[in-house]
């Protein structure tokens, strides 16, 4: 077990089930989050899918006026598909109405993503990356901006508000090595993802802390995180047949094939040891993220998971 102290945060429940959006069920869940002692909570974003998830931005609207001291997180808008112009204004906004609590976790998205539905052009999806985060952060930074870009032009053009938070937290995720360059380049922070299992997450770190050493960067400087998908059931066949069954509901849409591997599931002392592997490898927040009985597991990583890694 690594001797540094992680810190956890909370998966958002971004979940409507058949009976539609359950307002009291979620603000209850981020309110007993917060009194537990989680640092953050964080959502997704998965735009086209069979699982009914919320959109990021107004969930964690939503999740700030439920909350007063947690950070508020997105890992990741995949900045490829989006409109700089519409994501900078919506995330100033959300960083004001959190009174600058927001962390903003982006990504190119990958190769694999239905490109044509959001009319972009597959060949050009991390120049469009590149170019988004170039305009926001100087939307966010200056008061006027005039940009002349592959992709995007403005002219005087103006952001208001702007965030509390100068500049705004930016975390980089993906897979490919590239990312790792790229979030040493540009970002605060390497944010694993929960589709990774935990050896190939260690080989992210390793690339990126190799990449860190080779820039010359201060490594102290890179937060590094990973989400994982979590279930505490002391019956532990039953926990990994149920969490099979919720990664295919998420994942499916995309044809990746059976995740069970990415998600630690057993009873408590289980789940610690999977969790205290992830944080040997590296990762300095660790977001646990249930995929059903939301508040149940809530409870039972707080007062029987989280206990044994301090």
């Amino acid at each position: 077990m690594s001797s540094r102290s992680p810190t956890f945060g909370i998966a958002v429940p971004q979940r409507v089930g058949q009976a539609g959006f359950d307002p009291g069920a979620f603000g209850d869940f981020l309110r007993r989050s917060e009194e537990l002692g989680f640092a953050s909570a964080w959502v997704a974003e998965q735009v086209l899918g069979a699982a009914a998830d919320l959109a990021p931005v107004e969930a964690l609207t939503y999740a700030a006026a439920c909350t007063e001291r947690m950070r508020l997180g997105c890992a990741t808008f995949v900045a490829s598909l989006a409109s700089p112009v519409h994501l900078a204004k919506s995330l100033a906004s959300l960083d004001q109405l959190s009174h600058g609590r927001l962390e903003v976790g982006l990504a190119t998205g990958g190769s694999r993503r239905p490109f044509a539905a959001f009319g972009v052009d597959p060949g050009s999806f991390v120049a469009r990356f590149n170019e988004c985060l170039t305009v926001m952060r100087l939307l966010w930074a200056q008061e006027r901006v005039d940009f002349d870009g592959r992709f995007w032009q403005l002219e005087g053009a103006t952001v208001a508000p702007r965030p509390v938070q100068d500049p705004l937290p930016i975390w980089f995720g993906g897979a490919h090595p590239n990312v790792m360059r790229r979030a040493v380049a540009h970002a605060d922070g390497f944010f694993g993802a929960g589709s990774q299992t935990t050896a190939r997450f260690a080989d992210q770190v390793r690339t990126l802390r190799t990449c860190l050493d080779e820039a010359g960067r201060d490594p102290a400087t890179m937060r590094v995180a990973k989400r994982v998908y979590v279930t505490v059931d002391d019956d532990a066949a039953r926990g990994r047949d149920r969490m099979t069954a919720a990664l295919q509901e998420m994942y499916g849409y995309y044809r990746t094939g059976d995740l069970i591997d990415v998600a630690v599931v057993g009873g408590p002392g289980a789940v610690a040891d999977g969790l205290g592997e992830v944080i040997d490898a590296g990762a300095e927040l660790v977001v646990l993220n249930p995929l059903f009985d939301d508040r149940e597991q809530l409870e039972r990583l707080a007062s029987e998971v989280i206990p044994q890694l301090r």
